[in-house]
């Protein structure tokens, strides 16, 4: 820990006097972040490294396996998150963000480790439609292909779980929301995101158009209906 304390005092007398302005100004001002990121709390996966982000750009939610409950009334971290950086801050894009080498989506090939751990073990029930996909619709994978495959699914399933949200569902409608589905390679430093009209991953190239997973389109399922009922 000496040397986290030592990087703590280094960023108080060094650092942070060279953003001063900033700091100033966020202190000062608040925070308008330009995206939730929800990611996993893998400490080798860090959401202002991947991105560049400044202070102020990103507005975090970490946890094991960068889970989205479904909504429902009972109150969660990750719940309360996602309707305060919507209807409060005002993002206007979400990020699920899994990873390579995921320790969370390591623990279903392995259940018995998480005999120790109940809380984790309820934790990922929300990750058992991803697992369900893999066994159902992959064949022949060795476990370090099954890890990886594993997490990607997650971050569909997950995606999913985002747009049950009211606030999340709301601002889809509206065209105010695009929710982006990544995927971090650790080891690399690639970063893939979901195309949604494809339904696969692509790496992200600098330059080149970002896939998205649900761009902000107004999508009004009876918008239709209510033209005839105006005409």
């Amino acid at each position: 820990m000496d040397h986290v304390l030592e990087r703590a005092a280094r960023f108080r007398d060094q650092v942070s006097p060279q953003q001063q302005a900033l700091y100033r100004r966020l202190a000062s001002d608040g925070q308008s972040p330009k995206a939730l990121m929800i990611s996993c709390a893998d400490s080798r996966v860090v959401p202002e490294i991947i991105t560049q982000a400044a202070p102020g750009d990103l507005f975090v939610c970490r946890n094991a396996g960068n889970i989205v409950p479904p909504f429902s009334q009972a109150n969660g971290g990750v719940s309360s998150a996602v309707e305060y950086a919507v209807m409060a801050l005002g993002v206007r894009d979400i990020v699920v963000c899994g990873h390579s080498d995921c320790g969370a989506m390591k623990a279903f090939s392995n259940p018995a480790a998480l005999a120790r751990m109940p809380n984790v073990a309820a934790w990922l029930r929300h990750a058992h439609a991803a697992h369900s996909v893999v066994c159902s619709a992959y064949h022949g994978l060795d476990d370090h292909q099954a890890t990886r495959v594993l997490a990607l699914e997650n971050v569909v399933v997950q995606i999913n779980h985002l747009r049950t949200h009211p606030s999340v569902a709301s601002g889809v409608a509206r065209g105010e929301l695009t929710l982006h589905g990544w995927f971090f390679d650790i080891e690399t430093g690639d970063i893939l995101a979901l195309d949604g009209d494809s339904g696969q991953f692509t790496t992200v190239r600098e330059n080149a158009p970002l896939p998205v997973a649900l761009s902000a389109t107004p999508r009004l399922a009876a918008a239709d209906l209510l033209r005839d009922n105006a005409a």
